[in-house]
């Protein structure tokens, strides 16, 4: 009977991870707009306290879903693929956002993500683009 309960109890801490499962590409499907998510270089996901996960095709279908949702927004984890390295995801409220047009987006706001500013910079050199942080970013898409 003690195993049982010993097991019940980290199987109930495991299954409540606050860090992301990896995206199927080509298989998992938006949590906002129900697309299959595809590009590795514009995901997203959020993990809620209690380890619900929610994985989005791109950055700005997070940022929409989250639209009025602002209690999981501040206690969920969330995360977005860094740019530069397709397919690793990197914490959304430290990173920053590029605009820029020549980028496009899986949803047409062609937003990119990236670990900082610098990176950004470099990545996108002389293409004309806007830069946001966490804050700025969700007000400029909602």
């Amino acid at each position: 009977m003690k195993r049982l309960s010993l097991l019940i109890i980290l199987y109930s801490f495991f299954s409540c991870s606050k860090t992301p499962q990896p995206i199927n590409y080509g298989t998992d499907m938006c949590h906002f707009c129900q697309m299959t998510i595809v590009t590795k270089t514009h995901a997203a996901q959020m993990v809620t306290t209690k380890g619900k996960q929610y994985k989005f095709d791109a950055i700005e279908c997070m940022i929409r879903f989250l639209e009025d949702k602002q209690d999981i927004m501040a206690s969920g984890n969330l995360f977005i693929a860094n740019y530069n390295q397709p397919g690793t995801m990197i914490d959304a409220k430290t990173a920053t956002y590029a605009v820029c047009e020549e980028i496009t987006s899986p949803m047409g706001a062609n937003l990119s993500g990236f670990k900082n500013t610098e990176t950004a910079k470099k990545i996108i050199n002389s293409k004309p683009a806007q830069y946001y942080d966490w804050e700025g970013i969700f007000n400029k898409i909602n």
